[in-house]
Parts: structure tokens; C-alpha cells; sequence
């Protein structure tokens, strides 16, 4: 019958049998972290100081650098300027303002004058030229109404004892007036409204007068030398 193990002491050998190493790991481990530590701050220590060494150097060749940039751009931009045309270096067509209408003076035109007719002067028939004045122009008519020449000569008679041949004759009882001597003036209108100034006016209606109630002039200064009146 084998005697029992016991665990401890199984224990008590493994822990003596690694006391070894782990006895010579736990003595120099603390050398080793505090080197370690000592390194990490001379490194930083050193990089601090070799960044802060000399730091115009760097920053010297970081703005040459920029400045080697920026001219080979303007280079370049130059060239694209001398191969492509500028837009700007086209003639821009300048707009000229519209010039200001001066307004035209006003020229007025004359409106040109109406042409006067002039009647020829009817020309003194050869049985006419012994008269002048009312009598030539009462001549100058009797072929307008139909009459002859020959009925001038008692129509000169009849006149002359009405109005003398006076164009302005006025009876002051009766109120007969003009050459003709009507009644009342005012009917010798249907020829003109100058009857009282114009003998022409006044020979006309006598005329008419005259055709319409005793067809000629003799027939008038017949009845006048009957009563007196015509």
C-alpha cells in the first residue's frame, strides 16, 4: 500500500523550481523599465531639440520652394497667353451714344397765292362806242337778255327821265331808287347785295324788268309815254 501525495508539497517544488528566473526577472526590472523611460526622454528630448535647432533653414527653403512654384506657374500661364489669343484683346465695338436730334426751325412755307383771274374786258361792240359811263355798260348787256343793239336807243330815253342815269337817284315820295327806279330799291337784290352802290346790279334788274313785262325796251317807253310811267 503506497502512502499518499501530498499536493502541497508538490506545490512548494514547482514554486522553488521557477524561483530562478522569475527571482532574476523581478531584480532587473526595474533597471530595464527605468532605461527604457530614460531613453524615451532623451529621444523626445533629442527631437525637440532637433526641431527647434535651426528652424530658418527650413522655413527658408519651404518659401523658396513656394517661390519656384509660382514662377513656374506664371510661366506656364504665360505661355497659354502667347499661344491662345485674349479675349480681352478683342476690340471691344464701343457703342456710340445716339446723337440728339436737334429739332429743325420751323420754316414756314408761304402758301402760294391764289391766281387772280383777270376777265378780260369784254371788247366795246362798234354800237356802243357812242356811250360812255351806266349807259355804255347797259349797252355792252342788252345781248345777255336777248335785245338788240337797236333797243338802246329808247331804253336810253326811258332812263334819263326816270333817274338821269344816276345809280344813287332816289324819289323822296315814293322811295323809287336807283337808275330803274324800283319800288321798293331793295327788290334789285335778286342781283347782287351791292344794288345800292353798283350800277351793274341796278341795269340788270332793270333789264330783266323790263323783259318779263313789256318784252323789250321800246315797249316800255312806249307805255311811258302813255301815262307817264313804266
Amino acid at each position: 500500500m503506497s502512502t499518499p501525495r501530498d499536493p502541497l508539497l508538490g506545490r512548494h517544488r514547482e514554486v522553488r523550481q521557477r524561483s530562478g528566473p522569475a527571482r532574476l526577472l523581478a531584480a532587473h526590472s526595474r533597471k530595464i523599465a527605468l532605461g527604457v523611460l530614460c531613453a524615451a526622454v532623451l529621444g523626445a528630448a533629442g527631437y525637440g531639440l532637433a526641431g527647434k535647432s535651426d528652424p530658418e533653414p527650413v522655413a527658408t527653403d519651404l518659401a523658396a520652394a513656394r517661390a519656384a512654384e509660382a514662377e513656374a506657374a506664371t510661366r506656364d500661364y504665360d505661355r497659354l497667353l502667347e499661344a491662345s489669343p485674349s479675349a480681352s484683346a478683342t476690340p471691344t465695338p464701343s457703342v456710340s451714344p445716339p446723337r440728339a436730334t436737334t429739332p429743325k426751325a420751323h420754316v414756314p412755307t408761304t402758301a402760294p397765292k391764289p391766281a387772280v383771274k383777270r376777265t378780260a374786258s369784254t371788247p366795246t361792240p362798234t354800237s356802243c362806242k357812242a356811250f360812255t359811263g351806266n349807259q355804255l355798260t347797259a349797252c355792252k348787256l342788252l345781248p345777255s337778255f336777248g335785245f338788240g343793239y337797236s333797243q338802246m336807243s329808247p331804253l336810253v330815253k326811258l332812263w334819263q327821265h326816270e333817274s338821269g342815269w344816276n345809280h344813287k337817284a332816289e324819289n323822296s315820295g315814293s322811295g323809287a331808287y336807283g337808275i330803274p327806279q324800283a319800288l321798293p330799291g331793295d327788290k334789285m337784290a335778286k342781283f347782287g347785295d351791292d344794288w345800292k352802290t353798283n350800277p351793274a346790279t341796278q341795269i340788270k334788274w332793270g333789264l330783266d324788268y323790263i323783259k318779263n313785262r313789256y318784252q323789250t325796251p321800246a315797249g316800255a317807253w312806249a307805255h311811258f309815254q302813255d301815262v307817264s310811267w313804266y
